[in-house]
């Protein structure tokens, strides 16, 4: 069984939704992972307690507490390799995790590290997607699984979902939408990845 590792810094939905992917029944033969643990950089995050309700491993590396993002990144590669067996790599999966990767973190999980990002990528790379969809006047929105590379929100597309902009559309409800597509494509998309290695 491969390990996912998930950081998060906030709610934890996509969380929750990868966590129910490879428990029900359906999904484990075909995803063949499981949340080994989850690790956050924010002590409040909504995402540790539910984590925590579900039985799994939790972690908290404050990133504030850290004098520099390497120092930051080699505690947080450290807690991952725990996870890591002689068999399986583990896959680290980001999940809301609200944090600029060192380019040598990338490296070492090159491959194995996935994020989801809520605009059709490559449009609307970094912060403020909804509003910035919006103010361009896109007829539709979306999200996209893709892996991670040095370079912010630019690594190979592995899933996207599409959802239509709609009359009167905030950035809120635009979000919202956007949301139950991710929850959906991201287990999809670590499901075909896995099934490649």
């Amino acid at each position: 069984m491969r390990n996912i590792v998930i950081l998060i810094s906030g709610s934890g939905t996509n969380l929750s939704a990868i966590v129910r992917a490879c428990r029900e029944e359906d999904w484990p033969g075909r995803l063949g992972a499981q949340v080994a643990a989850v690790v956050s950089n924010k002590a409040g995050a909504p995402g540790l307690a539910l984590a925590q309700s579900q039985g799994l491993d939790t972690h908290l590396l404050e990133h504030s507490a850290y004098p520099d993002r390497e120092a930051f990144d080699a505690d947080l590669a450290a807690v991952i390799d725990r996870y890591h067996t002689p068999q399986e790599p583990v896959l680290v999966v980001l999940a809301g995790f609200m944090r600029i990767l060192t380019p040598g973190f990338v490296d070492k999980y090159a491959g194995r590290l996935v994020n989801i990002h809520p605009s059709l990528l490559p449009a609307f790379g970094g912060l403020h997607t909804h509003q910035r969809a919006l103010d361009a006047g896109c007829k539709f929105a979306g999200a996209t699984v893709h892996l991670v590379t040095p370079e912010l929100d630019h690594g190979p597309i592995l899933e996207q979902a599409v959802v239509p902009v709609l009359p009167g559309d905030t950035a809120q409800t635009l979000a919202a939408r956007v949301l139950t597509q991710e929850h959906l494509i991201y287990p999809r998309a670590l499901a075909k990845l896995l099934s490649k290695k």
